[in-house]
């Protein structure tokens, strides 16, 4: 039987959206959407690591378990090692941080990063990919890429579009390279002993570069297993705009199966 937790990091403070975990969606604050579909991945335990006490209320007040984590940590990364602590969570336990603005995740996606680190002994993490199919997705800086070696573990992950042809598609055809390059999808799975250990390890300069903070993992000689979806999943919530699209979602109505 696979077994897992799903932790949550949740951060009050937001540039674009003020006061994003809280945001009303449906009745339910967002960060209470995103653990109750987490929960859909049969983990076994789902947990928002939350760095307010308004969240954990929010939390608690519909049954989802919180826990209080301190407001200085620079990533979510280290917010979830702080979390592992406090749950006591054993070295080999398997972790899964799902984004507290997804409240459209795919629970299957959660499962197969869970599982795919249970299969990869020789890696510390896993994650998630899927093809490209769009050439503006494809040059976007704020789309990341990733590419595997042959064992399916990440060499690379970029915000550049890559990989890219020898010489630059000279021929200035907007045609993606083949076979389709991957957009690496925010969404990954740990060992807890390893995800204690993360914060303690020097970044590195590539991580700065491409302010990507899995690349210090691969600095460090550390492998990422990468799971190859179909397709991504739902969209995450950045923006007023993002959160006007996913309310529209919940808004529709359930279909009678009947």
């Amino acid at each position: 039987m696979l077994k897992f937790t799903v932790l949550i990091p949740a951060r009050l403070a937001s540039t674009r959206l003020p006061d994003k975990p809280l945001a009303d969606i449906g009745g339910l604050p967002m960060v209470v959407r995103v653990a109750q579909r987490a929960a859909l991945s049969g983990a076994l335990r789902v947990v928002v690591a939350a760095d307010d006490e308004r969240i954990v209320q929010a939390c608690n007040a519909h049954g989802i378990d919180a826990v209080l984590t301190r407001t200085d940590h620079f990533s979510g990364s280290d917010r979830l090692a702080e979390a592992c602590s406090l749950l006591g969570l054993d070295a080999d336990d398997i972790v899964v941080n799902v984004q507290g603005d997804e409240p459209l995740i795919e629970p299957e996606l959660i499962i197969r990063c869970a599982a795919l680190l249970t299969e990869r002994p020789d890696c510390v993490m896993s994650t998630a990919a899927h093809p490209i199919t769009a050439w503006d997705e494809f040059i976007s800086p704020h789309v990341v890429k990733v590419v595997l070696d042959s064992a399916g573990r990440a060499l690379y992950f970029s915000r550049a579009p890559i990989p890219w042809w020898r010489d630059g598609n000279a021929q200035g055809l907007q045609q993606l390279p083949q076979p389709a390059p991957l957009r690496h999808l925010g969404i990954y799975g740990y060992r807890a002993g390893f995800l204690r250990r993360f914060p303690s390890l020097p970044g590195a300069g590539l991580e700065a570069t491409e302010a990507l903070e899995q690349l210090r993992v691969l600095w460090h000689g550390e492998h990422i297993a990468v799971h190859v979806a179909a397709q991504g999943s739902g969209p995450g919530v950045d923006t007023p705009a993002d959160l006007d699209r996913v309310r529209a979602f919940f808004a529709q109505p359930i279909a009678d199966p009947h």
